[in-house]
């Protein structure tokens, strides 16, 4: 294939913004932040399941200390009942009774409430989890937050700079044949599309080409579009490439 010197030279500036839009395509859909942000994401679900749990224990022990409460009362009223009775009656086997009853209900009471006092402490230190973990997931969700605004920043910016880029490729491609580009695209697909080649390596695979092979693009003509033997990009051939008194490309 021919193709004049100066438009194969602008391969390489092609090729350079090509490699620059692949770097910000891959910033812009892989943010550095990404990865954190995917374990803060999975990390904040499970603080969740532990909070709900947390969450359903202390509200075990509320219902619980409610219901001892209801109970003292209870108590309580029917204990204060029966002492309006026992002051009230002239019956002593009445009085008896009551008196019973009083000090049962009075022993029933103190049991519950020591209860209770259990119940509370139990309350007390589930309330506390419960903002430990709360505390937690606050944490967690900040340091996403954070990342995830550096992220879209990241994002915005790399998007800018793709575009910028296309705008500069497009006029690039503008001032190169139709016939030269479609090769480079074809060969860009497995390859570097195009690369220098200096000092007798090819800069696109990093290979040193063998001196048979220096020899055959040394005799090739400026305008012949020659090949990297071993990746097959297009080599571009300048005073850097290191051949001597051969036909590289010139304007």
């Amino acid at each position: 294939m021919k193709a004049n010197p100066a438009h194969q030279i602008v391969l390489l500036d092609i090729a350079d913004i090509d490699r620059r839009i692949a770097r910000v395509e891959h910033a812009r859909t892989h943010p550095a932040q990404g990865d954190r942000i995917n374990a803060l994401s999975a990390q904040r679900q499970g603080q969740l399941r532990e909070l709900t749990e947390l969450s359903g224990a202390r509200d075990d022990v509320r219902t619980e200390l409610k219901r001892l409460e209801s109970d003292v009362t209870l108590a309580v009223q029917r204990r204060d009942r029966d002492a309006s009775r026992l002051a009230a009656t002239q019956n002593a086997k009445d009085a008896v009774a009551l008196e019973q009853e009083i000090a049962s209900l009075g022993r029933r009471i103190s049991d519950l409430e020591d209860a209770e006092l259990e119940l509370m402490a139990r309350l007390e230190e589930a309330d506390a989890a419960v903002a430990a973990q709360q505390a937690l997931i606050d944490e967690t969700v900040a340091e996403g937050t954070r990342l995830t605004a550096e992220a879209k920043g990241l994002i915005a910016a790399a998007t800018t700079e793709g575009a910028q880029l296309a705008r500069d490729r497009a006029a690039l491609v503008d001032s190169v044949s139709p016939s030269l580009m479609a090769e480079y695209e074809r060969r860009a697909g497995r390859t570097a599309g195009a690369a220098l080649l200096r000092r007798a390596t090819c800069e696109g695979c990093r290979m040193v080409l063998s001196g048979t092979d220096l020899n055959t693009i040394r005799q090739a003509p400026a305008d012949e579009v020659v090949s990297c033997p071993e990746c097959g990009c297009i080599l571009i051939r300048t005073e850097e490439s290191g051949l001597g008194g051969t036909a590289a490309a010139a304007d």
